[in-house]
């Protein structure tokens, strides 16, 4: 499926850390040349140690990660695995000789931002396997053409994975918080995490332990750069 708007270089793109990563990552190598792998094609740890710091990625910033560990590999910063992954598969960066080295489409789209920001988010959503990054062998059913129109209603205002959940596959929404661990957490992993990354969705936190909720809203980015069959049915929110 397609259900990107033709690219506009004035989207809003602040929110799409995958962007700013990637570019972030194009620049380190102009700059500095390819960026060394471990045999097992890991990049390494100075790259990793680089990344963390620039990145200020949300919920694994510098201080998360060294909270966690006395030092970074790559497994250990999971948007820098995933950004790895884009990278090669969008075909912006390969490896050679043992590095990652940019090709020729990563330094002409470094100009093009739109571009760039579709190119990276029809792979992170549509192409890359998530499956690993869950706790559950169990395939989560439905598709990208489902999950993006049924968040387009249910995110208007503000929606939680278990509000996402019991419409997508039925239940109540209690019941879901309460027991449902593996499927609230695999919606998470597939379909919300990645759309926080691409910028499409803002996910706020509140609350502590089991008291924590999470709420979803959509970001300026996610009418601007998308073109759904639900639009039809919004409207627009009501703000107090």
């Amino acid at each position: 499926m397609n259900p990107f708007r033709s690219p506009d270089n004035d989207l809003p793109l602040s929110h799409a850390l995958i962007l700013k990563a990637a570019l972030l990552t194009i620049g380190y190598i102009e700059e500095h040349g390819p960026i060394g792998l471990t045999p097992t094609k890991a990049l390494k740890r100075y790259f990793v140690a680089w990344a963390a710091e620039a990145f200020d990625w949300p919920a694994y910033t510098v201080e998360d990660l060294y909270a966690l560990n006395k030092v970074l590999n790559e497994h250990d910063f999971p948007p820098l695995v995933i950004l790895h992954e884009v990278l090669l598969r969008a075909k912006l960066a390969r490896h050679f000789k043992g590095t990652l080295r940019l090709t020729d489409l990563a330094r002409k789209l470094q100009s093009e931002p739109a571009r760039l920001w579709i190119l990276l988010t029809t792979h992170l959503l549509f192409v890359v396997d998530h499956s690993p990054y869950t706790r559950s062998d169990e395939p989560l059913f439905g598709n990208w053409d489902i999950f993006l129109n049924v968040i387009n209603i249910e995110a208007q205002v503000a929606v939680t994975e278990e509000r996402l959940c019991s419409v997508l596959y039925g239940g109540e929404e209690e019941e879901i918080r309460h027991r449902d661990f593996k499927l609230t957490a695999s919606l998470y992993v597939h379909v919300l995490r990645p759309l926080c990354w691409a910028g499409l969705l803002n996910e706020h936190r509140t609350g502590i332990g089991f008291s924590r909720r999470d709420f979803y809203t959509k970001t300026p980015l996610w009418p601007a750069a998308l073109k759904l069959e639900t639009d039809r049915h919004l409207h627009p929110a009501t703000r107090h």
